[in-house]
């Protein structure tokens, strides 16, 4: 196919072995991108592991030239997510791609000529998997390291993405707050006066997560989540395996003391759930496929634990259910959240993704000082 390359499925292990470690490829002069652990990108395209194929089909191409792989991609339909929006769309991700634009075209093509063989009329991304992963291109803000799961990459895919068809389906914004000015001020008097009305008039409580009951506390989220997020463009319900593969991972990782539950009569009504930028850390241990692994996580941990180096978290999820929202929650969990964070030393709070549509979302992101800082594309192309 094309100038001198070919592209193919991705079966073997040790095809998808190259495919995971292309990008190392892609960014090895990039000061900015922050490597994954390789064993969390092998389970990621393990079938038998990852949840995400229980619902979905998918399949991983290589761009080979000469036996070297220069671009990859995995094509999706997610099943759940074309039942629950009633659509035809399938999705792209993992693209990742040198500096040639029609081995970018190729690969874009190749997705889109797979999932149109399924019976999609549409095909999307990029998304690694679904919207409660990773997802967007970044279309806006080169300026330093991505924090904790958001993605990143070169400014030219943008540029090949449009060139091969795809206009915009949606933006993600992402919100940088700078608390340094609440350590010199306080919080706001009037913010603290509101929060304590809407509090005892309203019956509402806060408290963090109790890590005692973990599987407990995760049910909590998971019928929060769910039923805050339903109306929200491209959400798709989390199932039972899914939501216990993410606890799993992010139980690894949380700070207890940031995040909370918005209670009102002892019945959770609202969630946050902030999390430490381990990017900070891991940019410094940098994994490598070469490297094993255990000296990777013990530079992680080094960084993190006892340098200390995350002065950053990011608000990752959260969610007021109706009929609670509009009423005062939602200032109760963001009051709640800042002084959890001040509490712990943190300068800067990343608030993302967001959609564009979402007002409410934006005007508490606002509401902290927070100025859009970068901006993540999701883009469309029928087929």
């Amino acid at each position: 196919m094309g100038n001198n390359f070919v592209i193919e499925e991705a079966k073997t292990p040790q095809e998808r072995m190259d495919f995971i470690r292309f990008p190392w490829r892609v960014y090895r002069d990039d000061p900015y991108w922050v490597p994954p652990l390789v064993s969390e990108r092998v389970e990621f395209l393990d079938r038998d592991r990852h949840p995400f194929y229980e619902h979905a089909d998918v399949a991983h191409f290589t761009a080979r030239r000469d036996g070297e792989v220069i671009g990859t991609i995995s094509a999706l339909v997610n099943h759940r997510h074309n039942e629950f929006w009633n659509e035809k769309v399938g999705f792209f991700g993992l693209f990742e791609v040198i500096e040639e634009r029609e081995v970018a075209e190729a690969l874009l093509e190749t997705a889109g000529e797979w999932v149109k063989a399924r019976g999609m009329t549409s095909v999307r991304g990029p998304v690694n998997f679904s919207t409660n992963e990773e997802l967007g291109l970044l279309v806006d803000g080169w300026d330093g390291p991505p924090v904790i799961m958001m993605t990143y990459n070169p400014p030219y895919y943008a540029d090949f993405i449009e060139g091969a068809g795809f206009g915009k389906a949606m933006d993600l914004v992402a919100y940088m707050a700078d608390l340094s000015q609440f350590y010199q001020n306080g919080l706001p008097e009037r913010s603290l006066r509101i929060v304590q009305k809407v509090k005892e008039r309203r019956g509402i409580t806060t408290r963090k997560i109790d890590m005692r009951h973990f599987d407990k506390e995760v049910e909590h989220v998971k019928r929060l989540y769910n039923a805050a997020w339903s109306k929200n463009w491209g959400f798709v319900p989390l199932t039972d395996r899914e939501i216990e593969h993410i606890a799993a991972q992010l139980r690894e990782i949380l700070d207890p003391d940031l995040c909370c539950f918005i209670e009102k009569g002892g019945e959770p009504i609202g969630f946050a759930l902030i999390l430490p930028d381990l990017n900070q850390p891991l940019l410094k241990a940098y994994p490598r496929p070469e490297t094993p692994e255990w000296w990777t996580m013990l530079k992680l941990v080094y960084h993190w634990k006892v340098r200390h180096s995350i002065d950053t978290a990011r608000a990752y999820a959260g969610g007021i259910i109706e009929p609670h929202r509009g009423v005062g929650a939602d200032a109760v969990m963001a009051m709640t959240v800042a002084e959890a964070l001040l509490r712990k030393g943190y300068r800067y709070l990343e608030i993302s993704w967001v959609l564009e549509n979402n007002l409410m979302m934006r005007r508490m992101a606002e509401a902290y000082n927070g100025k859009v800082y970068r901006t993540y594309r999701l883009y469309e192309k029928p087929l």
